[in-house]
C-alpha cells in the first residue's frame, strides 16, 4: 500500500542522546521508504548528535505549508511547541516517546517501522484535540497573543504573592478573587498542570475548559467546568502590589500589567494526533497514574 502522508516534519530538539539517535533512525526509515523529511531547525543544529547527510533545518513556523504529517520525538512539551505551530495548518502529529510521561507521545521508540509504516499508510485513528488562545488588552489594544494545547495559566511570577483579578464568563461576573493564580485547561491539559492543582480529569473529546483557581484565599472557591465555546475575560485589579505573568504550555511566558485584560477562547483550527487503531486513552491513564487493575471473580484480572 502507498503511503498517505509523504513529506514529513521531523522534529526532536531536545538534547538528550536518545533523542537525537531516534531522530536519526526516523530518517534512515523514511528515506527507505521513500519520504522526503524536513527537519525543523532547532533539531538541526544538534549535528553533532545527528551528523547525517548536513540536514539544514526549516523554523517550525515556516513548516506548516511544506508538509503534510509531523513526526515529534520526545517529550510532551516537544508535541506541545509543535501542535502550537502546526495544528494552524491542518497537519496530523505523531508522537514518538522519549520523555517521562508520554500522554501525548505514544509510539514506543523500540518499534519504530511496525508501528510508524500503518501510521502514515493512514491505518489509524485519528484524534482532534482543540486549542485555547488568549488575547491580552491594554488600554484597548492587543499586546500579546498566544495559544496553548495544555493550559494557559496566570501566575505570580519570581515573587510568591497573591493576585487579586476578576473572571467573567461570556460577559457574565462569576467571581472576584485573591489568589496564586487561575489555571484555564484544555481536556488535553487536565493530566497536566490543572491535575497537579486538583482538576478533574476530562475525555480529551469533550468540548469543555476547566478553571482551576490556584491556592484561593477562601474554601469555598472550586474548580469549574464550562463549555468550549465559552469566551473568558479576566481582569487584572489596579490593587496588585506587583503585576503577574501570563504562561502558555509552560513554554512561553508575558509579562502583564495592572489593568490588564485577558481574553481567552477556544482555537479555530484543532490539533489532530494519529494513533494505531489499538490506542485506548484510559490504558494510557492506567499506565501513567498507576491505577489499579479490575479483578474478576476469584482473583483474575483484566
Amino acid at each position: 500500500m502507498s503511503f498517505q502522508y509523504k513529506t514529513i516534519a521531523l522534529i526532536g530538539t531536545h538534547k538528550n542522546p536518545k533523542v537525537a539517535w531516534t531522530v536519526l533512525e526516523v530518517m534512515n526509515i523514511l528515506e527507505r521508504w521513500g519520504i522526503r523529511v524536513i527537519l525543523e531547525a532547532e533539531t538541526a543544529q544538534e549535528q553533532n548528535l545527528l551528523n547525517h547527510k548536513n540536514y539544514s533545518g526549516q523554523a517550525i513556523d515556516n513548516m506548516g505549508q511544506k508538509v503534510d504529517c509531523g513526526i515529534v520525538v520526545g517529550g510532551d512539551g516537544n508535541l506541545l511547541r509543535a501542535a502550537r505551530a502546526l495544528s494552524l495548518f491542518d497537519i496530523p502529529l505523531i508522537g514518538i516517546n522519549r520523555g517521562q510521561l508520554g500522554y501525548l507521545t505514544d509510539i514506543n521508540p523500540e518499534e519504530l517501522e511496525s508501528q510508524l509504516r500503518p501510521l502514515l499508510e493512514g491505518k489509524c485513528v485519528i484524534e482532534s484535540r482543540f486549542l485555547i488562545e488568549a488575547k491580552v488588552l491594554r488600554a484597548g489594544k492587543i499586546v500579546n497573543f498566544g495559544s496553548a494545547l495544555n493550559d494557559i495559566v496566570l501566575f505570580p511570577g519570581e515573587i510568591a504573592q497573591m493576585i487579586e483579578f476578576e473572571l467573567k464568563i461570556n460577559n457574565i461576573f462569576v467571581y472576584s478573587q485573591r489568589s496564586d493564580g487561575l489555571i484555564i485547561s484544555t481536556p488535553t491539559g487536565s493530566t497536566a498542570y490543572s491535575l497537579s492543582a486538583g482538576g478533574p480529569i476530562l475525555q480529551p473529546d469533550m468540548e469543555a475548559l476547566i478553571l482551576v483557581p490556584m491556592f484561593p484565599h477562601t474554601l469555598t472557591s472550586r474548580p469549574i467546568v464550562i463549555d468550549a465555546e465559552s469566551q473568558i475575560q479576566i481582569h487584572i485589579s489596579n490593587d496588585n502590589k506587583t503585576a503577574p505573568r501570563l504562561s502558555y504550555d509552560g513554554q512561553s511566558h508575558f509579562n502583564l500589567e495592572l489593568g490588564d485584560q485577558i481574553q481567552i477562547t477556544k482555537q479555530e483550527k484543532t490539533l489532530k494526533l494519529l494513533h494505531s487503531k489499538s490506542f485506548d486513552y484510559y490504558s494510557v491513564l492506567r499506565s501513567k497514574l498507576s491505577w489499579g487493575t479490575k479483578l474478576v471473580g476469584l482473583g483474575q484480572k483484566i
